[in-house]
This record gives C-alpha cells, structure tokens and sequence, in this order.
C-alpha cells in the first residue's frame, strides 16, 4: 500500500467514502504524496510523454497557430501568451521560437504567463524556458493573469480535473465511490446521491442498467473562466486533449504508470490519473459565456492544416536517413490514426472572444 493509500483509508475510516473526484483530487495534488508534488511524470523515464516531448514540431505548430489568430485579430498590442499545466515549458519554448521568427512584434510586446501550481515543475520550466525566464509570469490561477489579449494554450490540462462517475441501477443512478472491502483494501462501491438526468444525452429510460456517465462540473467552471477573459479581453483559446467530441456513456477513469495502463485503485500517489474529455461538455460551456467557438477538430487534421507534414519535409531536408525517419515516425504518432498514435484519439477545440475565421478551423471565404 502506497503512503497516499494508507493516507486515504485512514479518510475513509473517520469519514465515509470518498467521491471519485474527491479521490482524484488526492491522487494528484495531496500536498504530501499527490502524484505531481512528488514525482517527475514526463518522458521515457517518467510514467508518459506529452506531445510537446515527442518532437518540436508539435511545439512549433501551436507557435503557427497563435500567429494566425493574432494577425486575423488584429495583432493588437497589450497581448499575454498563456499556457495552462505547461509541463516541463517544452511546448512554449517551441512555440515562442517561432512566434519569433513569424511575427516579431507579437514576440517582442507580449508577456508570458504560466499557471502552473507545482514549485518543483516551475523549476524545471524556469530550466527550459532559460532565455526568457525574465520575461515569464508564474501563477497559481488562470484569475491572476492580468487583462489584456489573450493567446492561451491548454494541453493535456482538462483531463487531470476531477470527474464524478455515476451508475445506472434498477432504481436509478447511484454515484460511484471509493471505500474499503472486507479487507481494508480500497475499493468501488456506490453511494446515495443521484444523478441530474438533465445532463444525460438520451432519456433515462433508454440507458441500460451497469452503464456509468461522467461529468466534471470543474472542467466545466475553468472552460467558463477562459471564455469569460476572452469575452471581456479578447483573444482565443486552444484546448488540446483526448476524449470525445460528443457527450456519451463509459467508463474512462484510467491510471498510467511507467507507460502502462494501471487499476486506478492500484497505486494512489504513484500513478497518474486522468479521464477522457467531454469536448462536447466544453464547447456548451465556451457558449454559455459568449464566446465563440470553432469547429472542433481532431489534433491529426489540425496539424496537418497547419503545414506539419511541410514542416517535417524542411527540418529532415539535407539531414541522414536516420533523422529523416525520426522526424517521420514523429509526425506519424502526433498526427497518425491507430494504436499509439494521437492523431484521432486527441481532439482540439479553439474558443475566441467574437466570432473569427482562424485556420484550419474555419472554411475560408473564397
């Protein structure tokens, strides 16, 4: 038993069962044992690898896109560049480079702000974001950031916001808990509270009884929050992360450790834990706040619009077959269908402040 499981039966023994999410939230930020106080989470050596991490061209695309959205607002000044859970800084270091080189007065005026609540991961970015490190604003809330045009970048943050789970029985939905079994052990079980079948996406007759629906009312608020700054300061939003474009049924409550799929009840504090996104869930909420949202694209068409595989043609060119057939193994798992690749498990969703034509979201006018 983990330091963090003992920690939790303790919990559960004084108080009672835990909400899924409440038992997600101490996986990953209990200030003792959560996973990202305590652990280096990130590349071969950690428990998974990020796009950012498999080749700089993921990086560098972000950095294309943040350019186009400027320009076709525009390029006013007062601009923040965000980034929201940035990891080791690789993606911004790769985006700012190019934001560069394309635009240098973007580059040159804008601030740079990241949310990032772990100290020790602020470490590392300071590390990795060197040359700018001057230039970089920590925060522990998206609410710090000061006004002003928003450039914002959210990768493979929503899935580490607590969901909820719910079961449907003969009597209803029942929320899904964590308790102990005869043994001490952790364990699922059910609890009393019921569900608002108003959020179901069919009628609650029609669900078959053992199905389990997900909501997260906190990815819901933070989507709001951001759509909430970009109403009022202007600017766009890019999310990026695995799930599905519309509202359905299943159990994606996962733990990742050493790049295997783990029990989520198996190692709490030692493994990660995430859920798929319900995009559909964030764009209603984008809406809701008077944002305007794009047509949600999967990440293979939205890096392939954006010129990854020409870019991939420029950076291989002159280099040895070795590097080339890097560079192409790369841009296959950022951008490919199938097993260990990203291109149609990870979705991307861009939300603006008014309604823009931005690409590769938005057919453009002939």
């Amino acid at each position: 038993m983990t330091p963090l499981a003992e920690k939790i039966r303790n919990l559960i023994q004084q108080t009672g069962p835990l909400k899924i999410s409440d038992y997600f939230s101490l996986c990953l930020a209990d200030p003792d044992h959560g996973y990202y106080q305590s652990r280096e989470p990130f590349g071969q050596s950690g428990d998974f690898i990020t796009a950012p991490e498999i080749s700089q061209l993921f990086g560098e695309m972000i950095g294309v896109f943040l350019v186009q959205a400027w320009h076709v607002q525009g390029a006013p000044e007062n601009t923040r560049i965000i980034e929201i859970g940035p990891g080791r800084g690789t993606l911004m270091s790769d985006a700012l480079r190019v934001i560069s080189r394309l635009a240098p007065a973007l580059y040159e005026q804008a601030t740079i702000h990241m949310v990032e609540t772990s100290e020790r991961l602020r470490n590392v970015q300071r590390q990795t974001l060197v040359r700018v490190k001057q230039r970089i604003s920590w925060h522990d809330a998206f609410e710090e950031i000061p006004a002003g045009f928003t450039l914002m970048v959210a990768n493979e943050l929503f899935d580490a916001i607590p969901i909820r789970q719910f079961i449907k029985t003969r009597q209803g939905f029942s929320e899904r808990m964590v308790g102990l079994d005869d043994t001490g052990a952790l364990a699922f079980g059910l609890g009393p509270a019921g569900l608002d079948t108003s959020l179901l996406p069919i009628p609650e007759a029609a669900v078959r009884e053992g199905e389990i629906f997900e909501i997260s009312p906190a990815r819901a608020a933070v989507m709001q929050a951001v759509a909430a700054k970009l109403v009022r300061d202007g600017g766009t939003a890019l999310i990026i992360d695995y799930g599905h474009l519309v509202t359905g049924f299943g159990d994606t409550l996962q733990a990742v450790h050493q790049h295997e799929f783990d029990p989520p009840l198996a190692r709490p504090g030692e493994a990660d834990l995430t859920s798929h996104v319900d995009f559909q869930v964030l764009a209603e909420a984008a809406g809701a706040a008077g944002a305007h949202v794009h047509r949600p694209l999967t990440q293979g068409d939205f890096l392939l619009g954006l010129g990854i595989l020409e870019r991939a043609g420029a950076l291989g060119a002159g280099r040895d077959s070795l590097t080339q057939a890097t560079i192409g193994d790369a841009v296959n798992r950022l951008a490919g269908e199938g097993e260990g690749r990203m291109g149609a498990l990870f979705k991307v969703l861009a939300v603006s402040g008014r309604k823009v034509r931005i690409a590769p979201f938005d057919p453009q006018q002939a």
